[in-house]
């Protein structure tokens, strides 16, 4: 993958992130606050806990930081999705696993369609 390629992918990534903030706020009491400075989306949740979400250029990654730990991302182009370099699962459904646990609520994240 190319910078160019990587960027643009990340980009859209981020971006969803923060439409399913959105989405969130206006379907649930969640109180969902999105911060987007550049490459880095932080989640801050009711309960002031918070998840980082932010890009790794050089490495073409993704990497999230919440609770649970630090997890790196990186695209893999057969399957289209954002899958943890340790084998533990794709972005959007650890995501969403991470923000449920942390917020105390069903939360849902996914890619945009």
């Amino acid at each position: 993958m190319t910078d160019l390629e990587y960027l643009d992918r990340a980009d859209q990534l981020l971006l969803a992130v923060e439409q399913c903030c959105d989405r969130i706020n206006d379907e649930t009491d969640a109180d969902l606050d999105a911060q987007r400075v550049g490459g880095m989306v932080t989640l801050v949740f009711a309960n002031r806990s918070q998840i980082v979400i932010n890009q790794q250029k050089p490495l073409h990654e993704i990497w999230l930081a919440a609770k649970a730990g630090g997890f790196h991302y990186r695209f893999d182009e057969d399957k289209k999705v954002w899958l943890d370099t340790k084998g533990a699962g794709e972005f959007f459904a650890n995501l969403t696993q991470y923000a449920s646990e942390q917020s105390g609520m069903a939360l849902e994240f996914k890619a945009l369609a």
